[in-house]
């Protein structure tokens, strides 16, 4: 037997070191070549570093939230062969997490990022003894599958190459989760004294850095307006009715891309970077709009860039791209940085009123909130509308209150007469 010694990757873009966020792996495990044996996090993505070998683990070289020299010994593995020790570095790392997106901010819901509410599973299976954190083997179709029947991945017995799971792991546990439809439910009433701690590390801490980097530098202010939506999204509807099969369906989100992009020629403050050390302000023409979007491990914001030279159809297929590659954990790092402006939503939860976070260093967000029917009197009559709240935040330092609502009342304009998008 043999020792092979796998130290941590080079990342690549001169990172020097990242941080170990979680082990896929315990010692005294079994692995084979190509499963995932930890996450790492670097300053924009979670990177999966899967194992050159098969064999099993003896020593793991750190702790979940420990910061690691590129170099640095990851992981040990006893492996067939000679007892000397061999030594490498992990082969490429996948960019793979988890997919399961929250209700914030994903771009397949109808007023804009957020997924379809999803059915809670009442059945449950012969569930696994796996650790709360611990990430079941899985490709990301399975995942999505068990995301839509509302299963937690790991109580699933997986029988596949590993102990992965497969489809046809999904389809057993829901059957054999039936004939427990009829169990007590006796417990949920149970008097609870439990506690549980959870670590701030990995993607969870840079968001919470970010974001408290951004509210105690930043003077935020926040600023909302309603909008009638009837008259756009009967266009969206028609637009998907007449083109949906050969373009492809178009949520609200490229027409809010769009509404921006023409926006901005009468406000190109809005579109811009504040670098506060230096006291510089960079307005920039090209107008690259980060998305934000839910995953598993945290908020991201993929970017599309040149949104003003992009069509309706171009703008969703991209949304739509990076959106999957944010969630699948593929999203590059470029792909998550460079934005000049945010669009956000809460999508279908999205309530009345939000106050978004800026994302430094640009200088303004806009929040999206969700689509209501309610009735609105039009010309003196009494009529049912589709409603819709834009609630947007702005650096104070260097946007005014003034020019803050001139831009939103201007967005507000576009959507309402929807030709005046496209007229030039």
């Amino acid at each position: 037997m043999g020792t092979h010694v796998i130290k941590m990757p080079d990342i690549g873009e001169g990172i020097a070191e990242v941080e170990l966020s979680q082990w896929h792996v315990k010692v005294g495990d079994l692995v084979v070549e190509d499963q995932v044996l930890a996450d790492v996090m670097t300053d924009k993505a979670m990177v999966d570093i899967p194992s050159p070998v098969h064999g099993k683990v003896i020593a793991l070289g750190g702790q979940p939230g420990e910061v690691m020299a590129v170099g640095s010994v990851l992981i040990s593995i006893e492996v067939e062969g000679a007892g000397n020790l061999k030594e490498s570095a992990a082969p490429a790392p996948v960019k793979e997490a988890p997919i399961a997106p929250k209700a914030e901010a994903t771009v397949e819901s109808k007023p804009v990022a957020a997924a379809a509410p999803r059915p809670a599973a009442v059945c449950q299976g012969p569930m696994v003894a796996r650790e709360a954190d611990e990430r079941p083997l899985a490709s990301p179709a399975v995942r999505k599958h068990a995301l839509d029947l509302g299963i937690q991945l790991r109580l699933v017995r997986g029988t596949g190459p590993a102990g992965r799971v497969l489809h046809e792991d999904l389809e057993a546990y829901l059957a054999q989760g039936q004939s427990n439809a009829s169990a007590p439910i006796a417990a949920a009433y149970a008097q609870r004294n439990d506690e549980e701690q959870i670590q701030v590390i990995g993607m969870r801490r840079k968001i919470a850095q970010r974001m408290q980097d951004a509210t105690q530098r930043a003077a935020h202010f926040s600023y909302v307006e309603e909008i009638d939506v009837t008259a756009i999204e009967e266009l969206r509807a028609h637009l998907n009715e007449k083109h949906g099969a050969s373009r492809g369906k178009l949520t609200l989100l490229p027409f809010l891309v769009r509404a921006l992009v023409v926006a901005l020629r009468d406000f190109p403050q809005m579109n811009a970077r504040y670098d506060d050390e230096a006291q510089v302000i960079t307005r920039l023409g090209a107008v690259h709009v980060g998305v934000a979007t839910q995953s598993d491990v945290g908020l991201m914001v993929p970017v599309v860039r040149h949104a003003e030279a992009r069509s309706l159809w171009d703008s969703a297929a991209e949304i739509s791209r990076l959106a999957n590659a944010a969630r699948n954990g593929k999203a590059s790092r470029d792909e998550l940085s460079g934005s000049t402006i945010t669009l956000t939503s809460l999508g279908a939860l999205g309530g009345i009123v939000s106050t978004p976070v800026l994302n430094l260093p640009e200088v303004a967000i806009v929040g999206v909130n969700k689509i209501v029917e309610r009735p609105m009197v039009v010309k003196g009559q009494v009529v049912i509308r589709k409603m819709m709240n834009l609630s947007s935040s702005f650096d104070h330092r260097v946007v005014d209150g003034m020019d803050a609502a001139l831009f939103i009342q201007a967005i507000r304009g576009l959507l309402e007469q929807p030709a005046t998008l496209f007229v030039e």
